[in-house]
């Protein structure tokens, strides 16, 4: 597969999160609606109010199969508005669903769901994640009985309201010469409901060997992704209003990690999300654009393509076919 395919014609499915669970590919999107709120910088536009799983068991030929809704946010109970961007991980027989939601103050954290299937449907814990705050968890499973989420993304993510693992005053975004605000990431309790730890940076360093700056179009933005390759760990993100996607490689699930290259070029519709998994001997790369909604950002399709590596582990740059 050489060229993307759109995996689910006939609706709006965005942010897709790949995984390999019982020998079949199951893919957990954010679902995009025509929620006729205006488009602005915070994102109200992506008023996102359910998830549905899709499972495959051949990428190249096959269909993706919908299991329907697997988590809604009427029945949540700490819900407030906006289910952003979600990831699953397999532990001890138990699926859990990690989720972006703003709560009744309009604060973004991050919560859990539990299901004994990957198709779901999975059952909301009471409340979020203590201490979490921001969008976009990524959840790595080490292989060694460790669990490691990575969250943080800018703007309506709400990342710059935070310094420390606690709330600012007011949001605070750094000069353009100074590093730039970084993704988190932190170790999940034995149970899989908590963190295990206080988040700490996920610090990308470029090829002089310093963190890279605000006003790089290589920053980070929002949208992390970690995978294992050839035994390195390897940081992918989106640099969310520069429309790339992006990698940096590292020794350890902590990092640093030391930028790479572009994964994707920008595609149409701004906003840049997706996972990187292994499946039946080959990697593929899933993320999202906006051409069947004509160009509209908050109406996403799913899609997916062949990613590959040369021989020393460098990602192979794919055209996004975007500006």
């Amino acid at each position: 597969m050489k060229t993307p395919k759109y995996l689910v014609p006939n609706d709006f499915m965005a942010d897709p999160s790949a995984h390999v669970f019982n020998g079949k590919l199951f893919i957990y999107p954010s679902h995009d609606w025509e929620s006729g709120i205006e488009e602005n910088d915070n994102g109200d536009h992506f008023d996102m109010k359910d998830y549905h799983v899709f499972s495959m068991e051949d990428v190249e030929n096959g269909v993706a199969v919908d299991h329907g809704i697997i988590l809604d946010v009427k029945g949540i109970p700490w819900s407030g508005r906006q289910l952003w961007d979600s990831d699953v991980a397999f532990k001890n027989g138990k699926y859990y669903l990690y989720f972006s939601l703003k709560d009744k103050n309009d604060v973004f954290h991050i919560g859990v769901a539990v299901s004994d299937k990957p198709e779901g449907p999975f059952i909301p814990q009471p409340d979020p994640m203590r201490g979490s705050y921001s969008i976009d968890p990524s959840v790595l499973d080490d292989g060694d009985g460790n669990f490691y989420m990575y969250f943080g993304g800018l703007w309506g993510g709400q990342l710059q309201r935070y310094r420390n693992n606690k709330a600012l005053e007011c949001a605070i975004f750094p000069a353009d010469n100074a590093p730039a605000i970084p993704s988190r990431v932190v170790r999940l309790s034995d149970d899989m409901l908590q963190f295990a730890e206080e988040p700490r940076e996920v610090i990308i360093l470029g090829e002089d060997g310093e963190p890279i700056t605000a006003g790089d179009k290589y920053r980070f933005f929002e949208a992390s992704w970690m995978h294992k390759y050839n035994g390195k760990y390897y940081f992918s993100y989106s640099t969310g209003d520069t429309h790339f996607l992006c990698y940096a490689v590292g020794d350890n699930p902590y990092g640093p990690f030391t930028f790479q290259g572009v994964i994707l070029t920008p595609v149409v519709g701004w906003t840049t999300h997706h996972s990187i998994v292994e499946y039946k001997g080959k990697w593929y790369l899933f993320h999202h654009d906006s051409v069947p909604s004509g160009g509209k950002t908050w109406l996403r399709s799913m899609k997916v393509i062949e990613l590959e590596y040369d021989e020393n582990g460098k990602i192979k740059t794919i055209e996004g076919g975007g500006e």
